[in-house]
């Protein structure tokens, strides 16, 4: 028996890895579009495929695609709550606030403690959410009124908000006008002609066979670094890398000897979950059914050491629907 962790904030990430069967590109259901779907706000999108896939990719997903956009404004708390605001651009939301001792106290709002008690760090913090869409934040009642009190007499410094259009087709942002927002495009980074060691992206016939367990795992992991890498952009996964192995002792993973480029295609900015899906749909449609094409999505940290979601969705090279797909979870 491994001993268990001590309590403590700065708690690791879990990853979950799934292999299964797609199904059809625009089916509502099941994984990975229940996963995606269930992706918050995105802070960058990568897309890794091979080179020839590039021209076929640009083109449908740069050239005819709309390109998402969000707005930074300035505008405090309560300006939030106004009726106006909150009708038209909250359609469902939770506002969770992290609050250090004499914020919490001053404000008087009802919150818990972050993280085990008795161990939250030098600064302690209170969390405070509410739910701005719950019956019990309408005008006029408790909870309302107890928050209105707060973002007027301690929380009413202005800050820099971004916002998106999580659905794409609906326009709600004209509230926004009154606050001078500033819009931007996200536009995407491009890598072209990178060249790796060929790589077999997926898992082999005889680990399910055998039922190996433990072989998934490690081919799991494997791949997951690889693809990491190459999102990151570093050298360490690059054809002809000669770092010292004192330095680095990372070797390139299920290579045949050969030889191949890839492209990367990366957006940052402030997305949400539909535009994800919509693009994850796109790119697997535009390459061919049997090429592997590996689509990643890092969400916002919701937490104080900054760990944040993270899904990465892999068509394995050689199938037309099988797919692994590795969701790292972020401690909340």
């Amino acid at each position: 028996m491994f001993p268990q962790a001590s309590p403590s904030i700065y708690q690791s990430s879990t990853c979950f890895v799934t292999y299964g069967t797609m199904g059809d590109v625009d089916r509502q259901q099941g994984k990975p579009w229940t996963a995606i779907a269930a992706q918050d706000f995105i802070h960058k999108i990568d897309l890794i495929a091979p080179q020839e896939c590039y021209s076929i990719l640009h083109e449908k997903l740069v050239e005819q695609r709309q390109q998402a956009m969000y707005a930074r404004v300035t505008m405090a708390l309560g300006q939030l709550l106004e009726a106006d605001f909150l009708i038209e651009c909250i359609k469902k939301g939770v506002l969770k606030m992290y609050l250090d001792k004499e914020t919490f106290e001053r404000a008087g709002l009802t919150g818990k403690p972050h993280g085990p008690q008795g161990n939250r760090g030098l600064k302690p913090r209170w969390v405070v959410s509410y739910d701005l869409t719950s019956p019990s934040m309408m005008t006029g009642t408790k909870g309302y009124d107890r928050l209105s009190y707060a973002c007027q007499n301690v929380l009413d410094k202005p800050l820099t908000w971004l916002y998106c259009n999580a659905h794409p087709s609906i326009s709600g942002l004209n509230p926004l006008e009154k606050y001078k927002p500033v819009y931007h495009t996200v536009v995407p980074a491009i890598v072209q002609n990178r060249q790796v060691p060929q790589v077999e992206l997926g898992v082999l016939a005889s680990t399910f066979a055998e039922g190996d367990r433990s072989g998934l795992k490690e081919t799991a992991t494997e791949l997951y670094e690889w693809l990491s890498l190459h999102r990151l952009q570093s050298p360490r996964a690059t054809l002809g890398d000669t770092v010292d192995p004192f330095l680095s002792r990372y070797s390139i993973p299920c290579s045949n000897g050969g030889q191949a480029q890839i492209c990367l295609l990366s957006w940052q900015g402030f997305l949400g979950a539909a535009w994800l899906r919509n693009l994850a749909t796109d790119a697997l449609e535009a390459c061919h059914p049997h090429q592997w094409v590996s689509i990643s999505a890092t969400g916002f940290p919701r937490s104080i050491p900054g760990n944040a979601n993270d899904l990465t969705l892999l068509r394995a090279s050689g199938t037309a629907n099988e797919y692994l797909m590795w969701e790292a979870k972020g401690s909340n």
